[in-house]
């Protein structure tokens, strides 16, 4: 009896030797969202699906990341699911003031700019400081 007990801890205990350490998502992250380490918790699990390659907790102190996908609570994060951040941002130059908005712009004339904003707006701007 205490040899089977023995033997089942040492099961329980390799278990985790041959486990993968992942990243897990503690809430919803929408779509093209930008993914933050407080959103993500490191968890030990057996096996992956064949096509996901895990992603590093350093990979995320080096570059931001926008979720690729809707990735529901309790996912395994994995490197398809991760584009990078690219800072897509229009600089307004008002003479002494500078203003810089996230999109990009999309039509510009004489009178103003259309930018599209990150969530798909479109925002008119006239080159003399309005916003409409």
């Amino acid at each position: 009896m205490l040899k089977l007990k023995i033997l089942v801890l040492m099961f329980l205990l390799s278990n985790q030797l041959f486990g993968i350490d992942v990243l897990v998502t503690k809430v919803d992250i929408n779509y093209k969202e930008l993914v933050n380490l407080e959103d993500l918790y490191k968890s030990n699990v057996t096996s992956v699906k064949k096509f996901c390659e895990p992603v590093d907790e350093n990979d995320f102190k080096t570059t931001k990341y926008r979720a690729s996908r809707y990735l529901k609570k309790g996912t395994i994060l994995c490197k398809k699911d991760l584009d990078k951040d690219k800072n897509n941002s229009v600089l307004f130059n008002f003479g002494s003031i500078q203003i810089e908005r996230p999109g990009k712009i999309i039509f510009e004339n004489d009178e103003y700019i259309r930018i599209k904003r990150e969530d798909g707006q479109v925002e008119k701007i006239y080159k003399d400081g309005r916003i409409e």
